[in-house]
């Protein structure tokens, strides 16, 4: 004999199942001509995004997720998935693809030259997206670590209204002079080694050994690699070449990065910004990241008074990571506040 009550809550089950599943499939959705910052145009542009979560009746929910340099939505998702960082039963999460990293329009996937693209310019396609193909006019939050962080503080720069909270973690508001170091530094590495007709993959290889430098701290790396398994270590850099991010899409976010200023507009002043920004701010740092200075994030915080969070262990640029459960545990508390 069929039971139909249990019949009923499976079917109610593989339901929400499928339903969850397909939210993580990726979608694009043209904006029409993209004007840059720069005055040149992105024709067509194409922007990436999945969604996680549910959102409510009256669209309060929303939150913005922006991805991080060499990131996807893809990989935005999986995270929330992984570590259940944002809660996804109270927040609908739309993970927005930026442009430059393959997935959202891209050197790899246009048919023109490129323009070289800003982090603002990434910010202006998203704001695009979420007015007028999901017709939001306000949103409860922008969040995003690392290259996301710079997109999320731009968003309190750019559309100061438009988003209640901005959460930036690993990122910054400028970048600063040691960062420039190493981004000019990379940049000219890979520029001579396609000049001398190295493979994309050999120079790949030696772009994640430099990476690796100053991603994590000497510490972290010293008990991380025993001597006897450097070599096995070293393999682990050879990766073959993305079909979505290429080298050439690598290079336009680097760039971009290298331009990012949110005083800009404000003759570089932070107390003048801080007279436009109405978001509530809450950012995170890393006391030990060579890769994005927290300098600059401090400075910005405690011009506004806002929240802060300073992380101190040996990861590094990915110190969130090391402290995961914190990390979400301070950022969802903010967004319930």
């Amino acid at each position: 004999m069929i039971n139909f009550k249990r019949l009923s809550f499976l079917i109610i089950i593989l339901t929400n199942y499928f339903s969850a599943f397909s939210q993580s499939i990726n979608e694009i959705v043209d904006i029409g001509d993209l004007i840059l910052t720069n005055g040149e145009r992105i024709m067509n542009c194409r922007v990436g995004f999945r969604t996680i979560g549910k959102v409510n009746e009256n669209s309060t929910n929303v939150i913005v997720y922006p991805t991080w340099f060499e990131g996807t939505s893809e990989d935005i998702i999986n995270l929330i998935r992984k570590y259940n960082f944002i809660d996804t039963t109270k927040y609908f999460i739309i993970a927005i693809d930026a442009p430059g990293n393959g997935e959202s329009s891209s050197p790899s996937n246009y048919n023109y030259d490129f323009p070289q693209i800003t982090i603002r310019d990434m910010i202006n396609s998203q704001y695009r997206l979420l007015k007028y193909h999901f017709h939001l006019n306000k949103i409860k939050a922008v969040i995003g670590g690392s290259m996301g962080g710079m997109q999320a503080l731009e968003w309190a720069a750019a559309y100061p209204e438009y988003a209640e909270k901005v959460v930036s973690y690993s990122g910054t508001p400028k970048i600063s002079s040691y960062d420039l170091l190493w981004m000019n530094t990379l940049l000219e590495v890979i520029e001579k080694l396609k000049e001398q007709g190295l493979s994309e993959k050999e120079i790949i290889k030696i772009k994640n050994m430099m990476i690796a430098m100053i991603a994590r701290t000497p510490e972290y790396v010293n008990e991380k690699t025993d001597l006897e398994n450097f070599q096995t270590y070293l393999l682990s850099f050879e990766k073959e070449p993305k079909e979505k991010f290429t080298l050439d899409d690598y290079v336009i976010q680097l760039k971009a990065l290298m331009e990012h200023d949110i005083t800009k507009d404000y003759n570089n002043s932070y107390q003048e910004l801080a007279k436009k920004i109405k978001t509530e701010i809450f950012i995170i740092v890393s006391e030990t990241d060579m890769m994005v200075n927290p300098e600059e994030s401090l400075k910005l915080a405690d011009v506004l008074g806002c929240r802060k969070l300073i992380l101190n262990n040996n990861c590094g640029h990915l110190a969130p990571s090391c402290e995961i459960e914190r990390v979400r545990e301070e950022i969802n508390q903010f967004l319930d506040e």
